[in-house]
This record gives structure tokens, C-alpha cells and sequence, in this order.
């Protein structure tokens, strides 16, 4: 039996990083889908919703491939941050991180049509900023590009300079937490190195 090829239904460069250094094998295509950023739904309400509606687009056109699509969004004392529109509002996020603890929700969506199987699932981290002045702001900023990252920041590299602590998935942070990630494709028969 032929195993299904796997697809991520992202355009997240840092998942693709990570699907690549777990050992995987896969395609790209970018769901072309406006996220949803409603008031009114937790944190798990709208990765999840946003997730699902990324998948379903590329699953429907890929129904014999395994879907894998992915949301994270960032949450400071129950407010809900996603990606900053510019600059300016990069550098009012991580001044409202600054020395503070908040949470980052990943929820994840994987499909397989010709199957008729779906799963989706989501995991939760703290994460702890180092306490940064503005110009320690701007010289971070300066280091990575803000503005297709929830939260305005980067986990990984240059950008763990300003994480002091994380509790839970840092690979959640990052934007695919890979320790819920495989045991799931596992289920669908798509495991590191294989065609």
C-alpha cells in the first residue's frame, strides 16, 4: 500500500523549519484563507476555528494527501495578540510582554478525505520575557521580523534573546508542537523519512 503524501497547509516558514528537522518528507501549500480574529472566543476557540478553516481549503483540493495545518496565536492576561500590522505596533507588543508571563496556544488540524479522517488537538505554553527598555526593544526588533509572528516575536535564534523561561512545548512557541505532532501523523502512516 502506497503511503498518502503529507501536506502543510502553511506558509509559516518556522514550520516548515521544524517538519524538516523532525525528519519529515513534505509538500507546501499555503491555504489562502483570512484568519479569523473575532472578539468573544478563547484562545483555543480561535486557533482551533482558524486551523480547521486553513486545512479544510487544501484538504479538499488534496483529498488523497494528509493535511496538516497549524495556528498559533499569543495571550496576554486573557487578551488575545496576533500578528502586529507594523512596526509600531510590534514594539507596543513586546513593551506589553516586557518582563511578564503570557500564553501561547497552538491547535493543530490533520485530514486525510479519501479516508474520511480528521483529528485536531492543541497544546499550551507559558512563556516568561526578560524585562527590556526601548531601546533594547528596538535593537530586538532590529534582529528578526516581527510582523509574521504572533506575539511579534521569535522563539528560535536571535530571537530567544528576550524569552527567559518557557513551561511546555517550546516547538509550541515556535509554532507546531512537534510532541503532539507525531504521534498524530503516526496515526495516518506518515512518519520521519519515509516517501
Amino acid at each position: 500500500m502506497t503511503r498518502p503524501r503529507l501536506i502543510l497547509a502553511s506558509g509559516s516558514p518556522r514550520r516548515r523549519e521544524l517538519l524538516t528537522a523532525a525528519g519529515y518528507r513534505f509538500e507546501v501549500a499555503p491555504p489562502h484563507v483570512t484568519e479569523a480574529a473575532t472578539s468573544g472566543l478563547t484562545l483555543h476557540e480561535l486557533t482551533s476555528w482558524n486551523a480547521l478553516r486553513k486545512g479544510l481549503v487544501v484538504a479538499r483540493a488534496n483529498p488523497r494527501a494528509v493535511i496538516l495545518a497549524a495556528d498559533t496565536l499569543v495571550a496576554l492576561d486573557g487578551e488575545i495578540i496576533g500578528k502586529p500590522a507594523n512596526l509600531n505596533e510590534a514594539r507596543e507588543i513586546i513593551a506589553r510582554l516586557s518582563g511578564r508571563e503570557h500564553k501561547v496556544a497552538t491547535s493543530v488540524f490533520v485530514a486525510h478525505f479519501a479516508s474520511g479522517r480528521m483529528l485536531t488537538f492543541s497544546a499550551r505554553s507559558r512563556v516568561f520575557f526578560r524585562k527590556r527598555n526601548a531601546a533594547q526593544i528596538e535593537r530586538y526588533l532590529e534582529q528578526i521580523d516581527p510582523l509574521d509572528k504572533a506575539g511579534a516575536y521569535a522563539a528560535q535564534g536571535l530571537g530567544r534573546a528576550i524569552v527567559r523561561r518557557i513551561v511546555g512545548s517550546r516547538t509550541n512557541v515556535i509554532g507546531l508542537p512537534l510532541d503532539k505532532v507525531r504521534p498524530a501523523l503516526a496515526l495516518f502512516g506518515i512518519r520521519p523519512g519515509a516517501h
